[in-house]
């Protein structure tokens, strides 16, 4: 079965790669990953604060999981899995490629506001070339509707 992997964050243009994966995977009969990864910069503090906060990190990370979890199995009848790393989030991302031979496309969203499209995506572009998958990129001011009708 072939598998989506899009990447879970606090980005607004999350939502828009959450659906379409979801809308695919539901379209094509794949499956969809969805990677979470905790920033050990963030944890550099004494090891009971690292500890703590790795642990809210990981319930923080669960419970946003879950939201989206729920839509899928219940609207798109997907049933995603949740991969929790820590450390770089474009590293975590070959790494899981490599070892998931199912992994089939990598599904990013992209800001739509003058920042720019964001870091991960701004990255994994520098690096589309040498990827052993392809990479699409959805724009995160485009409507449910409108992602509906394009997957």
């Amino acid at each position: 079965m072939r598998k989506f992997l899009v990447v879970l964050d606090d980005t607004r243009e999350c939502l828009n790669a959450m659906r379409y994966a979801a809308f695919r995977a539901a379209h094509t009969g794949g499956g969809v990953v969805i990677l979470a990864v905790i920033d050990r910069e963030d944890m550099q503090h004494f090891m009971g604060v690292a500890e703590v906060m790795r642990a809210e990190a990981r319930e923080r990370i669960e419970a946003h999981y879950e939201v989206f979890a729920k839509w899928m199995r219940d609207r798109q009848g997907v049933h995603p899995q949740l991969v929790l790393r820590e450390g770089d989030t474009c590293q975590a991302i070959l790494n899981l490629v490599e070892e998931d031979p199912e992994i089939g496309i990598l599904v990013l969203g992209a800001g739509g506001e003058k920042g720019g499209p964001g870091p991960l995506v701004t990255q994994m572009s520098r690096n589309a070339g040498t990827l052993p998958i392809p990479v699409t990129i959805v724009p995160g001011d485009l409507t449910k509707e409108r992602l509906e009708a394009i997957t």
